[in-house]
C-alpha cells in the first residue's frame, strides 16, 4: 500500500507592491514607474510529493504538481519557516513566507553529484523570457511540435531568470534565484508542461536553487515589472543614463541605427585608369602579384588569372576588375609583399617604413606601406593613396550622414577593415559615430589550423591548457565544430594583449562588440588543472566586458544580451531575431532553396551575400520567431531604460523580404534599432527605404530609449493591434493588420501605427 503522509501545511500571504525606489548602494534612486499588482494568496504544500497550491480570490491553482512520493523526515514549522528533509535524495527543503511572496529553497547535502527535479509545472499558458519574450498557449499546436522533448539549459534560452504560467483568473510567477546549471524539459504528449530540474554539480560549492514565488495578474506587464523590481531590490539593474555618467559616447546610441559595414578593398575600381592599366601594367610588378595569390593567399589563383586576362582584352569588364580589386587588396595585406629589387624608388616616408623592419611594423603601418610601394610603381595609372577606397568607405559614410542619419552604430566584421582603412574609423567618429569591431574569445583553433582570426592567439599553449572539458573527459567543441571552447577564466591575458595591439595602431574605435559574450552559452569545465563553474565562466566574461568598459572607454556591446550582463552592456544583438538559420536545411545548406540565406561571400568585397541576400521565411518560422501575436515584450519592460537591444546580425531589417514592413513596425513599437548591412551597393540600393525609416524611428527612440516601458496592451481578438507606452505620455498603437483601426478617433491604417507624444500624433506606413 502506497504510504500516505498527512501533512499538509497551509499558510496566508498578504500581497503589498514593493515599492519602486530601491537604493543600490552604489546607484541613485531610480523611480520605477509601472507598479505590479501582486495578488493576496494562501498556499498549501505537501511534504511528501511536494505538490504546491495557490489559492487567491477563491480560486485554487496548482504551482507545482506532485512528484513521486518521497519520505520526509525532520518536518520543522515555526509559522513563517517551515522545512523538511528528503534523506533517501539528500535534500533539503525549506519554504519561508514573506510580505509579498513564497520563498522556496531547494538543498544539497551530497557530495557527489546530484539532481533534483522541481517544480513541475502546468497552466493555460506561459509568459516565457525566450528572446524578447514569449506567451505560448498550452494548446498551441505550432509550439507543441517545436517544444516536443526539448530541453532548455535557462540561462542560454532565457533571456531573463522567471518565468510566469497563466492560470485560469491569474498568473504565478516563479523567480529564479540561482541561474547555474538548470535545466526546463518539456511535455507536449498533451498540452504542453514542463518540468525545472537543477543539478548539483560535484565542482560547485553551491548546493541550493529555488524561487521566489509570487501570484499577479494576467498581464504581462505585472508579470515583468515583479521581476523587475526583484532586480533593484538586489541593486541588479542599472539604467543607460547611469552607464552614460560614466561613458557618454552611451548616448551616441540613443537614436542610432546599427550598421555593419562591409568593404575590404584597400584600392576601388574608381582609383585606377583602367584602359592605361591594361596597356602598360609593369610586367615584374604583375609577375610578383601573381607569384604572391598564388602561394599566399587562399583561393588566389582565381584572383591571379584577372591580371593575365587583363592585357589580351580589349575592354575591361566589371568581373575582371572586380577580380583585380581583389587580388591588388589580398597582396597589400601581406608581409611579403616587400620585394627591394622590384620597389626601388621610394620617397622617405616609404624609406622610413621599410627601415624600421617589415617584422616591427604594426598591421596600419604595412599597410601603409604597401600601398605606397604599390604607387611607386604603378605612378599615374591609381590615384593618390589618400583616395583610395574612399568611394566605397569614407564617401558612403558621408552620404549616410548627409541623408540625415546623424546618429549611427557602425560595426565592422573584425579589426582588419579598421587597419585597411583607418580614415573611415577616423570619419565615423568625428561624424559623432560610434564605430567599433567585432571580436570573439569563445573558440579557439589548433595553432597553424585557424580557420578565422578571432580564433588565433598569440600564446599559442591555450589550446593545449585552458580549453573546456565536460565531465565525461571530454574535449568541447568550438563554433561549428572547429576546435576547442576556450575557458574565459584563462583569457584575460589575451583578451589584453589584442585589444592592445589593434588600438595600439592609433585606430579610433570607440565601441566594441564581443560575440556570444552574453548568450549565457557557458560551461563547467572538468579540466583537473582549471576546474571552473558556471557561475566562474560568467564572472570572466563580465570582467572582459568591464575590460573594455573601464579601461578603454569603449561602449560595449554583445551577443545575446542575457540579463546577466545588463550592467555592463550597453546594446545587444539577437534578442529580438535570434539565429535560427541551422534548423533547417532549406536556410543553412540547401543553395537551390529560396530559402537559402546565402553565402558567407562577396564577389566585390562587400556586404557577404548572407546577410545581403533577400529571401522569403517559411510559415512555421514566422510564427516562432517573428509573428506578434505570439511575441511579448517581457525584455522591453524590464530593460527599455537599460539595454539597447536588436536582431541578431544575420536577420538585419531588410533581409525577410516578406516581412520588412512587419519588422518596422515592430522595431518602432519595441524601440528596437533597425539593424544594416551597407557597402558601396547596398547602400545605393536601399538608401531611401533605410533613411525614411531610420528617420522616423530615430525621432522617436530618442524620446523612448530613456524612459521605462511601462504599459503594454492587445486591442484586438486577432493579437494584431498592440499598444506600447513609454514614461508617462509617449505610446504607439501599431497594427498589424490588413485592415484599418480606430484608436481614440484616429484611423490607423492596415500595417501601420500610430505614435502619440506631447507634441501630437504621427500616422506612419512603412514603404
Amino acid at each position: 500500500m502506497k504510504k500516505i503522509i498527512p501533512i499538509m501545511l497551509i499558510v496566508t500571504i498578504a500581497s503589498s507592491v514593493l515599492s519602486g525606489c530601491v537604493k543600490d548602494k552604489n546607484s541613485p534612486i531610480k523611480e520605477v514607474y509601472s507598479q505590479p499588482t501582486n495578488l493576496d494568496f494562501n498556499f498549501s504544500v505537501d511534504p511528501a510529493t511536494l505538490a504546491f497550491e495557490v489559492e487567491s480570490n477563491g480560486i485554487t491553482e496548482s504551482v507545482s504538481e506532485p512528484l513521486a512520493d518521497m519520505k520526509v523526515s525532520n518536518l520543522k514549522d515555526s509559522g513563517d519557516h517551515i522545512s523538511w528533509s528528503y534523506a533517501e535524495q539528500e535534500i533539503d527543503v525549506a519554504i519561508e513566507k514573506k510580505a509579498e511572496y513564497v520563498d522556496v529553497t531547494i538543498r544539497s547535502n551530497k557530495d557527489e553529484e546530484n539532481m533534483f527535479s522541481w517544480p513541475s509545472v502546468k497552466g493555460d499558458g506561459y509568459m516565457l523570457p525566450i528572446n524578447q519574450g514569449k506567451y505560448i498557449p498550452s494548446n498551441d499546436s505550432v509550439w507543441k511540435d517545436y517544444l516536443s522533448e526539448e530541453k532548455m539549459k535557462v540561462i542560454e534560452a532565457f533571456s531573463m531568470q522567471f518565468f510566469a504560467v497563466d492560470k485560469s483568473a491569474y498568473s504565478v510567477v516563479y523567480i529564479i534565484k540561482n541561474p547555474y546549471n538548470n535545466e526546463i524539459a518539456f511535455q507536449t504528449e498533451n498540452d504542453i508542461a514542463f518540468t525545472f530540474n537543477h543539478e548539483f554539480p560535484t565542482i560547485n560549492e553551491q548546493k541550493e536553487y529555488g524561487f521566489r514565488i509570487y501570484v499577479t495578474k494576467k498581464d504581462p506587464v505585472d508579470v515583468a515589472k515583479t521581476y523587475k523590481n526583484y532586480l533593484i531590490e538586489h541593486g541588479d539593474f542599472k539604467t543607460l543614463e547611469e552607464k552614460a555618467e560614466e561613458n557618454r559616447n552611451i548616448e551616441k546610441l540613443y537614436g542610432a541605427p546599427h550598421a555593419y559595414f562591409w568593404d575590404k578593398t584597400v584600392i576601388s575600381e574608381e582609383n585606377i585608369e583602367w584602359a592605361i592599366l591594361r596597356d602598360s601594367f609593369p610586367e615584374k610588378l604583375r609577375v610578383w602579384i601573381q607569384e604572391l595569390l598564388t602561394t599566399k593567399v587562399e583561393d588566389g589563383a582565381e584572383l591571379s588569372s584577372a591580371f593575365e586576362e587583363l592585357t589580351s582584352v580589349d575592354y575591361v569588364d566589371k568581373y575582371t576588375k572586380n577580380r583585380i580589386v581583389k587580388g591588388l587588396s589580398a597582396v597589400v595585406q601581406l608581409k611579403e609583399f616587400y620585394n627591394p629589387e622590384l620597389f626601388t624608388e621610394t620617397d622617405k616616408k616609404t624609406q622610413k617604413l621599410v627601415n624600421k623592419g617589415i617584422e616591427n611594423l604594426n598591421p596600419v603601418e604595412l599597410i601603409d606601406l604597401n600601398k605606397r610601394l604599390l604607387k611607386s610603381v604603378l605612378g599615374d595609372i591609381v590615384d593618390p593613396i589618400e583616395k583610395w577606397a574612399d568611394a566605397n568607405t569614407v564617401d558612403v559614410l558621408k552620404d549616410m550622414k548627409d541623408s540625415g542619419l546623424d546618429n549611427m552604430w557602425i560595426g565592422l566584421d573584425d579589426w582588419q577593415g579598421g587597419f585597411i582603412k583607418p580614415a573611415l574609423v577616423k570619419e565615423a567618429e568625428e561624424m559623432g559615430y560610434l564605430i567599433g569591431t567585432y571580436d570573439s574569445y569563445h573558440s579557439i583553433h589548433k595553432p597553424g589550423e585557424e580557420q578565422w582570426e578571432t580564433a588565433k592567439f598569440k600564446d599559442t599553449s591555450l589550446y593545449e591548457n585552458a580549453t573546456v572539458t565536460n565531465k565525461d573527459g571530454n574535449k568541447i567543441e568550438g563554433f561549428q565544430g572547429q576546435g576547442r571552447k576556450l575557458n574565459p577564466t584563462l583569457a584575460m591575458p589575451s583578451v589584453k594583449e589584442r585589444v592592445t595591439s589593434i588600438l595600439n595602431t592609433g585606430l579610433a574605435f570607440n565601441s566594441w562588440f564581443l560575440d556570444t559574450d552574453g548568450t549565457g552559452e557557458i560551461f563547467d569545465d572538468y579540466s583537473p588543472e582549471h576546474v571552473t563553474t558556471e557561475e566562474e565562466d560568467i564572472q570572466a566574461r563580465i570582467e572582459r566586458m568591464e575590460y573594455l568598459q573601464k579601461e578603454w572607454d569603449m561602449v560595449v556591446g554583445t551577443e545575446g544580451g542575457n540579463d546577466f550582463a545588463n550592467k555592463t552592456v550597453a546594446f545587444a544583438h539577437g534578442i529580438e531575431t535570434p539565429s535560427f538559420s541551422w534548423m533547417d536545411a532549406d536556410m543553412g545548406k540547401n543553395k537551390e532553396s529560396e530559402y537559402y540565406v546565402g553565402r558567407y561571400y562577396s564577389s566585390t568585397g562587400g556586404v557577404p551575400e548572407m546577410f545581403s541576400k533577400q529571401i522569403p521565411l517559411k510559415d512555421k518560422y514566422k510564427k516562432l520567431f517573428l509573428d506578434s501575436t505570439y511575441t511579448i515584450p517581457l525584455y522591453k519592460l524590464v530593460y527599455n531604460d537599460s539595454v539597447i537591444t536588436t536582431h541578431w546580425w544575420g536577420w538585419g531589417t531588410l533581409k525577410l523580404e516578406d516581412e520588412i514592413a512587419n519588422r518596422m513596425l515592430y522595431e518602432i513599437l519595441y524601440n528596437v534599432p533597425p539593424l544594416y548591412h551597407i557597402d558601396k551597393f547596398e547602400w545605393e540600393k536601399h538608401k531611401e527605404t533605410i533613411v525614411n525609416h531610420s528617420k522616423v524611428w530615430s525621432n522617436f527612440s530618442k524620446k523612448a530609449i530613456t524612459e521605462e516601458m511601462t504599459d503594454f496592451q492587445i486591442l484586438s481578438d486577432d493579437r494584431l493591434v498592440q499598444m506600447t507606452e513609454y514614461g508617462k505620455s509617449l505610446r504607439v498603437v501599431a497594427n498589424f493588420s490588413e485592415v484599418k483601426f480606430s484608436y481614440e478617433g484616429e484611423t490607423i491604417p492596415g500595417k501601420s501605427l500610430l505614435i502619440i507624444d506631447e507634441d501630437g500624433q504621427v500616422v506612419y506606413s512603412p514603404k
